[in-house]
């Protein structure tokens, strides 16, 4: 049976088989705490607040899927991999779905439209991916 990972990879397709790296696997992680903590920094205006747990969460859901051995040319992928790469299910994967439509309405559009709401929403996604990826054996000892 071929596995989501398998049947995204390859010639013309969004995922590439990659072996993990851990310098890469930790710094990512590194990356997506050190954003996620500044997101909750209530004096920061709330677009910025957005943008850093956007980017929290985009970090360590990278990680979770260099993790598993393979890298994405597609942002929205390490989102919608998130049932398998670490096992989260749609209460997670749907906000930040929901926050990357925003995000790109944002960054393209310049109509950056977010409220506490969707802030503190995806603040608490990102901290189950963060928990989930904190929970990974480390890469050497898996591969």
């Amino acid at each position: 049976m071929t596995s989501p990972f398998e049947s995204l990879a390859g010639p013309g397709k969004p995922l590439k088989a990659e072996p993990p790296d851990a310098k890469e696997f930790d710094g990512l992680k590194r990356s997506g705490h050190a954003r996620l903590k500044d997101a909750l920094n209530s004096s920061l205006s709330i677009e910025s607040r957005f943008d850093l747990a956007y980017n929290a969460a985009h970090a360590l859901c990278l990680a979770a899927l260099r993790w598993n051995g393979y890298r994405s040319t597609n942002r929205y992928l390490v989102f919608q991999l998130l049932p398998h790469t670490l096992g989260l299910g749609p209460a997670v994967w749907r906000v930040l779905s929901k926050c990357h439509d925003i995000r790109n309405l944002g960054e393209y559009e310049g109509d950056l439209s977010v409220d506490d709401r969707i802030v503190t929403d995806l603040v608490a996604a990102c901290q189950v991916v963060a928990d989930k990826v904190d929970g990974l054996a480390p890469l050497s000892s898996v591969r």
